[in-house]
């Protein structure tokens, strides 16, 4: 008919691009649809990064750090933090630097007083020779590169301590021991939550009530006295190593209460469903009907409270090594160097030794911004 435009048909084979998505997010796994959801999340994603900028620190903690975690600069004791610099009054610099530093003798106290000689330039340096130190302090990797320095004298980012140790240094070294005591205790509690939870709720019966009865045992003591409890039991002679391997035993023990909970739930509720009652059928034995059937129903779930236990975990050991009942020098983590700073002299003159303080308030925020995203990942289809 005249005037009347007749449709053209979609071509055979063409898909418009929504059927495309469509057919990707039905055709996922379920990590593919977890991962897409957690991109979107802005906090998730930042909690990533700032645990991804941990990661390095932990692995590369030797390399990072100019200088070792008891080398001693007598020279700038409580020294001030030097600040990196572009420019100042004899102009512009391509690279950074910072100034000098000297030392002079107090007329009342006749004590060495470092100060900042503006008139002297020292210049930063990458991948420069210093120190001499092994990797992990195993003989395998020896060698003396650092990150960074300077090309004649010191440079201290975040100032000295009393005897003269870079602040920078030993936070670098902190890192890696109070994060690998977390990720420790973490994992000791989450062997010991899904034994013990697993067992409870599938189970049930006396095992069940044992169970419940002892966990309620463990939560009835207030956390921090307890954890001061056991620590104080600690023999004072012991060297370091093996009162790093204790604390970290203990935060494991007592932190497996909440995540076995959890798992009891999910299997009470899960127990009766048509898929393990088959399996019981088959002949399936009571651990693989739990580990290949019922836990994989929830894996990301527990995935979350293995990332909300870190936390707890860093200010646990933080908490204990702070009041001087967790890890003892010459172990350095962050508990170990913010004792060092509970004093007046302290508060008053040198707030740079609470540098650490930044690096666990961060940690904490990472830690919980990485949960959070991943709790509300965990179940795309929501």
């Amino acid at each position: 008919m005249t005037g009347t435009t007749i449709p053209e048909d979609k071509p055979t084979g063409v898909v418009s691009t929504s059927d495309e998505e469509k057919l990707k997010y039905f055709s996922a796994s379920q990590w593919q649809l977890v991962w897409w959801r957690f991109r979107r999340n802005r906090l998730g994603m930042i909690g990533a990064g700032i645990l991804s900028i941990y990661i390095l620190i932990l692995v590369f903690a030797e390399f990072l750090a100019p200088y070792g975690g008891m080398t001693l600069n007598v020279e700038y004791v409580l020294g001030p933090p030097q600040i990196v610099r572009f420019w100042d009054e004899s102009g512009f610099s391509l690279r950074p630097f910072v100034y000098a530093v000297t030392t002079e003798r107090d007329p009342v106290t006749l004590a060495m007083v470092p100060t900042i000689d503006t008139s002297q330039r020292r210049y930063v340096r990458f991948f420069v020779p210093a120190e001499e130190y092994k990797y992990w302090n195993k003989n395998l990797i020896v060698t003396d590169l650092h990150l960074f320095g300077v090309d004649e004298g010191t440079i201290h980012l975040f100032g000295t301590d009393r005897l003269g140790r870079d602040i920078f240094s030993r936070v670098m070294y902190a890192t890696r021991t109070s994060l690998t005591l977390g990720v420790i205790g973490v994992f000791i509690a989450f062997v010991m939550g899904l034994i013990m939870g697993g067992a409870s709720g599938y189970l049930g019966g006396r095992i069940d009530f044992f169970t419940q009865r002892l966990i309620e045992l463990i939560r009835s003591v207030p956390d921090i006295p307890l954890f001061m409890g056991l620590a104080a039991a600690l023999p004072r002679e012991w060297p370091p190593e093996r009162v790093y391997l204790m604390i970290t035993l203990i935060l494991g023990f007592l932190g497996w209460t909440t995540l076995a909970r959890r798992i009891r739930g999910k299997l009470l509720s899960l127990r009766n469903d048509d898929y393990v009652i088959a399996a019981q059928l088959a002949g399936a034995s009571s651990a693989r009907i739990i580990g290949r059937h019922m836990l994989p129903a929830f894996t990301s779930y527990i995935i979350v409270d293995i990332v909300v236990s870190f936390p707890y975990m860093i200010l646990a050991e933080t908490a204990l090594s702070f009041v001087g009942l967790g890890l003892r020098p010459p172990v350095i983590s962050w508990g170990v160097l913010l004792q060092g700073a509970q004093n007046i002299q302290a508060i008053e003159m040198a707030p740079w030794l609470f540098f650490p303080v930044i690096f666990v308030v961060f940690a904490v925020l990472g830690f919980t911004f990485l949960g959070d995203g991943l709790r509300d990942a965990a179940d795309p289809y929501n």
